[in-house]
């Protein structure tokens, strides 16, 4: 839904988003390929020295196996609510989420080894998160800040913070969302 998002217009690898070309994976594929991944996955945005980037994975997961998201660079992600935005489970009924909510989503690709290939690797992609903030905190995001942790723990950009310029494709594209700036998941992978 936002063509203008550099994630879905820009392939270029410099694009920390752009996840390239998605390889089709069955959903047992894709849960074996995140299990095998996992724990690397969660070391690197660790490093980031976040909290939420040390725990997002103990919260609740809404999705039941990894599945490509065409708006986070076609990577296979999970989403991942703490216990304030437990409303997030109610979906396209969810409202407006209160102060606190975050939401987190992993991300991870899977390669070839050739074209046509079966996908042979899986290698670490952003976290994106999402948190719900005070009124008034930034009315151009809905006032939900928004953060990218890079697979090695680097802040790529935070709102209103270092990199903030950078999150601001992340804020447009949510905006166009019809409840609180929140997209959900295909209903299949609920």
């Amino acid at each position: 839904p936002c063509a203008a998002n550099p994630c879905a217009a820009n392939p270029c690898a410099a694009n920390p988003c752009a996840g390239g070309a998605a390889v089709e994976v069955s959903d047992d594929e894709a849960k074996a390929a995140y299990d095998s991944i996992s724990a690397k996955i969660r070391a690197g945005y660790a490093a980031s020295g976040l909290p939420v980037a040390a725990q997002y994975y103990n919260w609740k997961r809404y999705n039941r196996v990894p599945y490509v998201s065409e708006t986070h660079g076609a990577r296979l992600v999970n989403n991942f609510a703490n216990d304030v935005a437990k409303a997030y489970g109610r979906f396209e009924k969810a409202g407006v989420m209160p102060v606190g909510s975050i939401l987190a989503k992993d991300s991870f690709k899977l390669t070839a080894a050739q074209p046509c290939a079966a996908p042979t690797k899986a290698q670490p992609g952003p976290l994106f998160i999402m948190e719900k903030m005070e009124a008034g905190f930034n009315a151009a995001s809905g006032d939900w800040r928004y953060t990218m942790v890079m697979p090695d723990g680097s802040i790529y950009g935070i709102t209103k913070g270092k990199g903030s310029a950078k999150m601001d494709f992340c804020a447009e594209c949510h905006m166009g969302a019809d409840v609180d700036s929140m997209f959900f998941m295909p209903e299949e992978y609920r």
